[in-house]
């Protein structure tokens, strides 16, 4: 007798209607709207928010329905859909537990890690009847956390700093989904240890020194080439612009960013050899 897969959950633990062609989707999260495209689903998006950009051409017919923090439920119960989605670090709480008031499915999502991407495209698979494009998309997540786990190995270690915000300077700790990103091509950040997930910091605080590197992002603060002589001679320590999509969406861009993160280290390598 075979045994019954069980479908999978979301990150709270619960289960939601398989509806497949018939789900109408409020996607919250930026990178997951961009995955359910991928996923070929677009033309079941019926809600996005503004931070929604990719795939830009793709996405202007899809409703606004506000930002990632500032929602307007009323607009989203106009919309009447089936499933929303949304994420733990990007949408306030209160707004998905007032979502559950009058949406079927409010699907919770929280990838901790790059490889954490695989459930995700099995769960979207199995919401929205997608699973080949699904299947298709974890074999590539597979092929690129491989070469960039490579590139990682065949390079010795590298402490970075890795900055998010500036004034107040702002960086993540190693219990982000952007860290862990980092470490599969052997980018450890610092510090090791923090009370806060997005801690601030000033430039006096001990552990600064054991970064070797400095990585700025471009986001969520917009860090640009104007930045980097500044973040030089506070660091004393080499600095490199990195886009901030690379390490932070995840999704179909998980795919991508492991690609561009393992050419980057490569690139930084040879140039210092």
């Amino acid at each position: 007798m075979t045994a019954s897969i069980a479908p999978p959950a979301d990150a709270f633990g619960q289960y939601h209607a398989a509806l497949g062609g018939d789900a109408r989707i409020v996607s919250l999260v930026p990178s997951i709207t961009e995955l359910l495209c991928d996923l070929g689903l677009t033309g079941q998006l019926v809600g996005r928010t503004g931070f929604c950009i990719h795939p830009r051409e793709a996405l202007r017919r899809v409703p606004k329905v506000g930002g990632t923090k500032d929602v307007k439920l009323d607009r989203i119960r106009e919309l009447t859909p089936t499933h929303v989605i949304v994420n733990v670090d990007e949408n306030p709480r209160p707004v998905a537990e007032a979502l559950s008031a009058f949406v079927p499915n409010v699907v919770v999502t929280h990838p901790g890690a790059p490889e954490d991407n695989r459930a995700l495209y099995a769960l979207m698979g199995h919401l929205f009847d997608c699973q080949r494009a699904a299947a298709r998309l974890t074999a590539e997540l597979d092929a690129a956390l491989a070469a960039a786990r490579a590139v990682g190995a065949a390079l010795p270690p590298e402490s970075v700093l890795y900055l998010i915000w500036r004034e107040p300077w702002m960086t993540v700790s190693r219990d982000t989904y952007i860290a862990a990103t980092l470490a599969t091509v052997g980018w450890q950040t610092v510090p090791v240890e923090a009370g806060d997930r997005y801690p601030s910091f000033d430039w006096q605080a001990p552990w600064v020194e054991q970064a070797q590197r400095v990585l700025l992002s471009t986001e969520p603060y917009r860090f640009q080439d104007k930045h980097l002589a500044e973040v030089a001679a506070l660091s004393g320590r080499p600095v490199q612009l990195i886009d901030g999509e690379w390490t932070s969406w995840y999704g179909s861009r998980a795919v991508a960013g492991l690609r561009a993160l393992a050419a980057l280290r490569q690139a930084l390598a040879n140039a210092r050899a």
